[in-house]
């Protein structure tokens, strides 16, 4: 047997606004998740997102500590057309959230966007330019 990706988890400051920015691009997280320390919501092919609270983690693991600094990762998001992109980054945008990168066409063939979660991950928005 050998490992299997299963999960893609992050470490959250603010469960409730992480729960609501996620929820506004689609994840279903149940209802009352914005009040727990640990809360998933399921993607598809059987994967989940896993949202935890830096006191959560603290639990297990006393020394650690929020990272400092720009991000690394980025969860990128498929739409289904460029016009998708540009929606849900304006709406996202409306809604107070953050806008890193406004919509633009990108050399490698994509209409590309990125927001950032309450924490300042990069959400990656996506589609093909040509079909």
């Amino acid at each position: 047997m050998s490992p299997r990706f299963d999960a893609i988890g992050l470490v959250v400051s603010d469960m409730a606004a992480s729960v609501a920015f996620y929820r506004r691009l689609g994840f279903a997280f149940p209802e009352g998740a914005e009040r727990q320390p640990h809360a998933e919501a399921g993607l598809p092919g059987g994967l989940r997102l896993l949202l935890d609270t830096e006191e959560t983690v603290r639990s297990f693991h006393p020394g650690w500590r929020p990272p400092t600094g720009g991000g690394r990762s980025s969860l990128p998001l498929r739409c289904d057309s460029p016009a998708e992109v540009d929606a849900v980054y304006e709406e996202l945008v409306d809604a107070g959230c953050h806008g890193e990168l406004k919509p633009w066409d990108a050399f490698w063939g994509q209409r590309y966007a990125v927001l950032l979660d309450p924490d300042g991950n990069g959400v990656d928005l996506y589609a093909p330019l040509a079909p």
